[in-house]
């Protein structure tokens, strides 16, 4: 018979305690988890993205709800304990929910410290420890108005970067001279100040705050020498405390945290804490780290293991882009230590080495961090450095003054040693995953360890163990930079685009550092796709970063002629469109006409001085550009369903041109094919689709991620849903979370493998509240985005007098573009 495990919190110490006691015993314990939030467990190492906007809360989910009820875990979202009965062993809610317990593991973690000075409990007065705060401090932003956070240390100094990017004025208040001091010394403390500023933040040191001002909001902050800042939000980010109430009225010993032996047992040996609220040794932690270090032990025990825990080294590193230091263990000034320091002012980096008795002490780096792991792993191991000591300072490529490549540095490291600082990560368990779970890329080993799954910063180290393991066998392609222009991919492009408010191709460029003037034919198209679909209404589209299809919206062919394709709704015409297409095709003298797989009419050989002639005319007939050039919907190919087939379920016709109608005119990361089939006879081949709708009975089979060109593959279900209104929403939000998160000419099926099928089954198909945010973006961007560029074109055909002309009648000796469009 199972064992009974209640667990009160749902943190990441508790999350990774459950993680690893499933992996060892899945079937130990019946699971029930009090979480006083409404959540499920996420990284709140990471809320620093979100509050800058690089990362929504979706992205920094640890454990959904299928993890929980995949493994059978009772979670009581929501329900705060208000007691535990250790006589009776049991825990019971606020609104009165009660569980028994044969083990119970208190994980409360820790309360955000409020100065208590006249005004901390004015609104717009916020601390900075979850969720709540930071969608409190976005919609506090949306105002604009300037932020003063109290508090220089690694959440205020990450909060203060965030409500930067989200458009306030920030000042940081720190009562230390120098900021993050318990973590740096005053050198660095001074380049990160400089860098601080250098983003459009004042920093005012030495500062006492006396008041925060306001009646009935609050208006402005008072400094102890009598200088008031005017503000309109506080952030208080100026400590923790364990939070210990329920174990101390449950008599448990507590001092300053809920005290724990190295078993991770509370004084009653049934009962286990972990995380922020727990004192071992005289220490409480506040760093992830040691927190997942303690998990482990804690759920060895709960399987009867020996491991015990020892007491942690910790390491720092700030989250605030294009911002850089690390520092571990204790570089304070000594007379039996010495240091060793390294200054380049020309690049902004300092390092600093402290020695005792020829091991490392304390290490700070600020500027060039790459070999943090590696000093971090010497120090842990009190490792002897006196025959490197000439050349430690340089790092690890120097040490014994033998230049290391990377990769070769890298697999000399032990295997337990820290990869992934965020998640508490080694070399030994990221090699033993890669072998027994034959893991290929770096998102595998993310899915598998969450190694880099956090801050990223670990990601190259994750990628030298990649190629130890696999050889040659390693692709790396999927983490390659966008082109030679930059090192950034293309997730990192569109992530900064967004977090850092860029609208403009050159104001991309400029913020992320790309190395040439004007960028390249890989990435202009790219970057004018990423901010078409990331500022719908606000950013112009650049027809000279589109490739020569896209700009004159028509295919052009191998004599440098063209095709037009007329846009058929659902593939179903009138004889009127077709007496119109064969006049255009008689006035013309168009050599070939064709009839498409995708259930249109393609007239092939137009010259391109008739261009807009011809459009012009095919508009008249009520035509419009059918995208047949774009990374945007092609077609809804459709069979002729119920209305006349005798097999047909549903109207596939008609739901084939109410999508069609909807859908065109978007841009994509690449073109979009879809098909609706009016019975699971699947006569317009739906299920090889980029999107396809199968009818059946009682409604409609949404299939997504099928190929039928260079790969073949067919669709995977998405759901089922019951009216063709619920169709057309469902897909119009897939569509939407494709263009929000396809790389440039990565079609579906390749996004959906990269991102994970369950992935895009819970944003669409399993959360009604996210499915709506996505379609109302969606449906927002299509008021700008549904213009038929023909009728403009036809329009304006005067303003266009040199483009629609052959290069030897307007007597220009330039010779043609590369107008070759890339294989998709």
């Amino acid at each position: 018979m199972k064992k009974r495990l209640v667990v009160i919190g749902n943190g990441m110490a508790p999350g990774r305690a459950l993680e690893r006691l499933f992996e060892a015993a899945p079937d130990a314990y019946d699971v029930t988890i009090f979480n006083a939030e409404p959540r499920v467990n996420y990284d709140r190492i990471m809320l620093s993205p979100v509050l800058s906007g690089e990362k929504a809360y979706e992205d920094i989910i640890i454990h959904d709800e299928a993890w929980y009820a995949e493994r059978g875990v009772t979670l009581l979202q929501g329900r705060r304990v208000t007691a535990i009965d250790r006589e009776a062993r049991t825990v019971t809610a606020a609104d009165g929910t009660t569980a028994a317990y044969d083990k119970l593991i208190i994980a409360t973690g820790s309360s955000p410290f409020i100065i208590p000075v006249p005004g901390h409990d004015l609104p717009g007065v916020l601390a900075y420890r979850d969720l709540d705060d930071v969608e409190k401090m976005l919609e506090g932003a949306k105002t604009g108005g300037r932020a003063v956070v109290i508090g220089g240390g690694l959440l205020g100094l990450e909060a203060a970067a965030g409500l930067r990017i989200q458009g306030m004025d920030v000042t940081v208040l720190h009562l230390m001279p120098t900021l993050m001091e318990r973590q740096l010394d005053p050198s660095a403390g001074y380049l990160l100040e400089k860098a601080v500023a250098e983003r459009g933040i004042e920093v005012v040191c030495k500062a006492n705050t006396r008041e925060i001002l306001g009646v009935d909001k609050v208006e402005g902050v008072k400094l102890e020498d009598g200088r008031i800042i005017d503000c309109s939000m506080v952030v208080m980010a100026v400590g923790i405390r364990p939070s210990t109430q329920l174990a101390k009225d449950a008599g448990l010993e507590v001092n300053r945290g809920i005290v724990v032996d190295d078993r991770m047992r509370t004084s009653d040996p049934d009962v286990y804490a972990v995380g922020e609220c727990v004192e071992h040794r005289g220490m409480i932690y506040g760093l992830v780290a040691p927190l997942y270090e303690m998990a482990a032990v804690l759920a060895d025990q709960l399987v009867a293991g020996a491991k015990e825990y020892r007491g942690s080294h910790t390491s720092t590193k700030l989250k605030v882009t294009g911002i850089d230091l690390f520092s571990a263990g204790d570089f304070a000034d000594g007379e039996d230590r010495e240091e060793i320091v390294l200054r380049d002012a020309a690049s902004g980096i300092y390092k600093r080495l402290v020695i005792r008795e020829d091991r490392l002490l304390g290490v700070v780096l600020y500027g060039d961090t790459a070999d943090g792991a590696w000093y971090f792993q010497m120090l842990k191991d009190g490792a002897d450095v006196s025959e490197l000591r000439e050349t430690l300072i340089f790092g690890q490529a120097f040490a014994g003054a033998t230049p290391l490549d990377p990769t070769v540095a890298v697999a000399a490291l032990p295997a337990d040693a820290e990869i992934c600082g965020c998640n508490g990560v080694c070399k030994g368990r990221i090699e033993s995953a890669i072998h027994e779970k034959n893991l290929r890329s770096i998102d595998d080993v993310r899915a598998h360890t969450k190694a880099s799954a956090s801050c990223g910063s670990c990601s190259g180290l994750v990628e030298h163990l990649l190629r130890i393991a696999l050889g040659e066998a390693y692709n790396p392609a999927a983490v390659q930079p966008m082109c030679g222009c930059t090192e950034l991919g293309h997730a990192d492009v569109r992530r900064l685009i967004k977090a850092k408010g860029l609208k403009t191709i050159p104001a991309v460029m400029q913020e992320l550092e790309w190395t040439s003037a004007n960028g390249c034919a890989k990435c202009r198209p790219a970057l004018n796709y990423y901010l078409v679909a990331d500022w719908p209404g606000e950013y112009e589209d650049d027809e000279q970063s589109r490739f020569i299809n896209e700009r004159v919206h028509a295919n052009i062919q191998k004599d440098g002629t063209y095709s037009v394709v007329p846009r058929m709704w659902g593939g179903v015409t009138t004889s009127d469109e077709l007496r119109a297409i064969a006049d255009v095709v008689d006035k013309f003298a168009i050599p070939t006409v064709k009839v498409t797989g995708g259930q249109r009419i393609d007239m092939l050989g137009v010259r391109k001085e008739d261009l807009p002639a011809v459009w012009a005319d095919l508009g008249k007939a009520g035509f419009v550009s059918g995208h047949a050039y774009a990374k945007g919907l092609r077609t809804v190919k459709t069979c002729v369903g119920s209305t006349w087939c005798r097999f047909g379920t549903q109207d596939s016709a008609g739901l084939g041109i109410r999508l069609e109608r909807f859908l065109w005119g978007a841009w994509t990361p690449a073109k979009v094919k879809l098909a609706v089939s009016g019975c699971p006879r699947n006569c317009a081949e739906a299920t090889c689709k980029d999107v396809g709708v199968v009818c059946v009975d009682s409604g409609y089979e949404i299939h997504f991620a099928g190929a039928a060109g260079l790969d073949i593959k067919g669709t995977e279900v998405l759901c089922s849903v019951p009216t063709e209104d619920e169709a057309i929403e469902t897909i119009a939000a897939l569509v939407q979370m494709y263009r929000e998160s396809g790389h440039y000419l990565e079609r579906i099926y390749k996004w959906a493998k990269r991102i994970g099928y369950d992935t895009v089954r819970a944003h669409i198909a399993e959360d009604a509240g996210r499915r709506a945010e996505y379609l109302a973006r969606f449906v927002h961007a299509q008021s700008f985005a549904q213009d038929d560029p023909w009728a403009a074109r036809a329009a304006s055909a005067a303003g266009h007098a040199t483009e629609f002309r052959p290069l030897a009648e307007i007597g220009t000796a330039f010779p043609p573009p590369n107008v070759m469009e890339p294989a998709e």
